[in-house]
């Protein structure tokens, strides 16, 4: 039996923190209906986001609304709050957060106590992570990055207009670098986001009287001698060659100096004129776990055991990107589990048990899983998968890559939306639109009111440099 009135908090809603509280939902309906058990779940976004579809968003081949899950919607059970949390006291089971009510309150009233605070008595700690970035001269400035649906659909939406751009000028060197595009980072987000995009691009240049798709310059940067390190090396070499055929120019060994005046300044001495850069090299912990006060590792992340239980702390779970968890199936002794979105699926599954299991005084479950393999987008219609050892590549991977993730996919609503899109979207035409003032809608109102816009200039809303 579960002792009277616990309060299960999740911080963050992300694949792992929905997940784990889709999982409570169904093991503890009754609980949680009767009101012996309370999860609240903190989250910067009201809704999850399946980042595996980013690419196909970006390039049109999917609503972004359909790559979302409201998580009101489906953890009716339980209690969303939409937040930051800021800072954890774990031996007092306290959690400080802010919300934009308790920020327009403290800019009312400087003097009054920033922030709220939630108790708990179960802890599950599943912030995610953020990009990994560097001290580039102008990234800060200049830089797009491609972890959120925002991003994507900014990034498409920047994408076309550079089309726009340099459709209408006359200037050679406004032109170059408004049909020049950097990518740094050759990892799944940033081969996969260059692919479709690319796709998109060439498809899109049907429409230009004075565009044609050799004009494009695709330029993607790794600071690695190969692309791909997810998949094996032969597949590798395999996406490699099929970007270059379609004239990526793929720099191995390469990375960025700079960013600064609309240049992207490489090490091997290359100066690329471009309006458009994508940062998309790797990620790094939530810094939240830092003022937890909880073990971390040299990666920054949550020291866990087998059993998804912070090491060493009672009452503290965590998982996916922040967690560093013992690879059981893995050879080499102390070797960590990767954190992707194949772990972090089965992982909120394990600790959703294993929350059940101890809150009921049963046996915890130990997290074992190895990697089925691996599957990679190129574009539509291509791609790369290694699937119990079986390589596949063009149609059949490319057809692999988007069953397995439909699968993935949470609820049969969204799976039913995205399918029916794919099947719409292979009977008619591509869509190539650019709505980038969506980005900035009360811009056309604020001049037509004689005010100044404040989201920047209208022909150049991404901030591109």
């Amino acid at each position: 039996m579960v002792k009277e009135r616990t309060r299960v908090l999740v911080v963050g809603g992300g694949c792992v923190g929905m997940n784990t509280a889709l999982r409570l939902q169904r093991r503890l309906r009754t609980e949680l209906r009767s009101g012996a058990v309370e999860v609240v779940l903190v989250t910067a976004d009201p809704y999850m986001t399946y980042q595996p579809f980013l690419p196909e968003a970006a390039a049109g081949s999917i609503s972004p609304r359909h790559v979302v899950v409201p998580l009101r919607r489906v953890l009716g059970d339980c209690r969303v709050v939409v937040g930051e949390v800021t800072g954890i006291d774990h031996g007092r089971r306290l959690a400080r957060y802010t919300t934009a009510a308790s920020g327009e309150r403290a800019a009312r009233n400087p003097s009054a106590p920033g922030g709220e605070s939630i108790g708990y008595d179960e802890l599950v700690l599943a912030p995610g992570s953020v990009s990994r970035t560097l001290p580039v001269p102008g990234l800060a400035d200049h830089g797009i990055g491609f972890r959120t649906v925002e991003e994507a659909i900014g990034l498409r939406n920047h994408v076309l207009e550079q089309l726009d751009i340099a459709a209408s000028t006359r200037d050679p060197a406004v032109r170059e670098a408004a049909l020049t595009f950097v990518f740094v980072g050759a990892g799944y987000a940033g081969v996969e986001a260059l692919a479709e995009l690319e796709d998109m691009a060439r498809y899109a240049v049907r429409h230009y009287n004075t565009i044609a798709p050799e004009d494009l310059r695709w330029v993607l940067v790794e600071a690695s001698d190969r692309i791909l390190p997810e998949v094996d090396e032969r597949l590798a070499r395999y996406a490699l060659a099929q970007l270059r055929r379609r004239d990526v120019d793929v720099r191995l060994s390469t990375r960025l100096r700079s960013c600064t005046a609309r240049v992207a300044v490489l090490d091997d001495g290359a100066q690329l004129p471009s309006r458009t850069l994508v940062w998309t090299t790797g990620v790094r912990p939530s810094p939240l776990l830092a003022a937890t006060g909880l073990p971390l590792d040299g990666q920054g992340r949550l020291r866990c055991t087998e059993h998804l239980a912070v090491d060493g702390v009672p009452h503290a779970w965590a998982a996916g990107d922040a967690a560093a968890i013992p690879d059981l199936t893995a050879a080499a002794p102390g070797t960590t589990v990767a954190p992707d979105a194949q772990h972090a699926v089965r992982q909120a599954r394990v600790l959703g048990d294993n929350l059940v299991h101890s809150l009921r005084g049963e046996p915890l479950e130990a997290y074992a899983h190895a990697r089925l393999g691996a599957v990679a987008s190129l574009g539509l219609r291509k791609g790369v998968a290694q699937v119990r050892g079986r390589r596949l590549t063009g149609r059949a991977a490319w057809l692999l890559h988007r069953a397995y993730h439909l699968g993935r996919l949470p609820t049969l609503n969204r799976k039913a939306r995205v399918l029916a899109e794919w099947t719409l979207a292979g009977l008619f035409a591509r869509e190539i639109v650019s709505l980038g003032s969506l980005e900035h809608p009360r811009a056309e109102f604020e001049r037509a009111a004689g005010g100044k816009p404040s989201d920047g200039p209208p022909d150049d809303p991404n901030g591109s440099f």
